[in-house]
């Protein structure tokens, strides 16, 4: 009891004494040191004294598949600092291979009592994953709000980029630069944000006036294995431009070009999605479609945090407009592109990235 007493005392900043005098429900102690104490003892994994446990931690779950793709820690950064200016602390829970899974780890986030939970790029978006965990904390009352397209059947806010326009303004972008035969490399076939990209490349195609040619789609694992293999499949059907559903997919369809013997932007011009760290550092520079990161996580917490204050916040989807941000891994079919960046958004015109 002592150690424990010493250990929240150090984390919060304050005497043993003050911690004694929280855990036992004792009088001269502010809200903000009591709150501070708990948050304490729940982020140390301390189980709270039985007459506190019916109060909610200021803490909340960030649920994420992975942090090898740097869209993730850049969606942790911005969540996580818009939690804290809020007086909330994240608790970053993330999937791995033979680890906990988001089921688990939601069980683990009830016993910490927390009070809200993020999900981004999660099981909702899977039609065929388990969503029983989903289902759990709405049941429980838990404000929850998902990063990006989910399927239907969920009813939960969600912030998500507009699939339909990132989709447009990269087939566009090729479209005017002259390639015809224009591939897609997305993700799995229940991925509810790779069925919205699939949805608007078909529409793309017939707004082109080109067939939809089965043989320029492909569905991979989100990776810079699974961008290699389905380019090398692409570049087999003639696909003089590629469109990936993510970077690292990207990167992917950059490597299968270069093993091919082929050159990017001269022979093959591949654009990216999410404009995610060091995009611009690459070789060449990747073209990508750029989420709108900040604005997304800064509307997920505000969702949040109004739902744990207890106003009605509906099960609907916010859309956010991405932009494509032009470099060097698109050009004409016959030219190299022009050197110099360039940023297409829907309604900024263009800038400087």
């Amino acid at each position: 009891m002592t150690s424990r007493l010493a250990e929240v005392a150090q984390k919060v900043g304050v005497s043993e004494a003050t911690v004694s005098r929280v855990l036992n429900g004792r009088p001269g102690v502010s809200e903000a040191t009591k709150t501070a104490v708990l948050t304490a003892l729940d982020v140390l994994g301390y189980e709270r004294p039985t007459q506190l446990r019916g109060e909610r931690a200021r803490l909340i779950g960030l649920v994420l598949p992975e942090l090898q793709n740097p869209i993730f820690p850049a969606v942790a950064e911005v969540v996580g600092g818009a939690l804290a200016q809020r007086g909330f602390t994240p608790v970053l829970c993330t999937r791995t291979a033979g680890g906990l899974s988001e089921s688990d780890y939601v069980t683990m986030l009830l016993d910490q009592h927390v009070s809200g939970v993020v999900f981004a790029g999660g099981h909702f978006a899977e039609a065929d994953a388990p969503h029983e965990h989903y289902h759990l904390l709405r049941e429980r009352g838990i404000p929850v709000v998902l990063f990006n397209a989910a399927v239907e059947h969920l009813e939960l806010p969600q912030v998500s980029t507009d699939d339909t326009v990132a989709v447009e303004q990269a087939y566009g972008h090729l479209a005017s630069l002259g390639h015809e035969r224009i591939g897609l490399v997305v993700g799995p076939e229940d991925h509810a944000p790779s069925v919205r990209k699939l949805d608007a490349y078909r529409e793309q195609c017939a707004r082109h006036g080109r067939p939809v040619d089965e043989d320029l789609i492909e569905h991979a694992m989100f990776a810079l294995e699974g961008g290699h293999a389905a380019a090398t499949r692409l570049l087999r059907a003639g696909a003089t431009g590629i469109v990936c559903g993510s970077d690292p997919l990207a990167l992917g369809a950059i490597r299968a070009v270069r093993r091919a013997g082929l050159r990017v932007p001269q022979d093959v011009s591949v654009i990216g999605f999410d404009d995610s760290a060091f995009m611009n550092c690459t070789d060449p520079p990747l073209t990508t479609v750029r989420q709108p990161i900040e604005a997304l996580g800064r509307a997920a917490v505000t969702l949040l945090v109004n739902q744990i204050e207890g106003a009605r916040v509906a099960a609907e989807e916010l859309l956010f407009e991405p932009e494509l941000v032009v470099r060097g891994s698109t050009g004409s079919v016959v030219t190299r592109a022009v050197a110099g960046v360039a940023t297409v958004g829907a309604q900024a015109g263009s800038s400087e990235d």
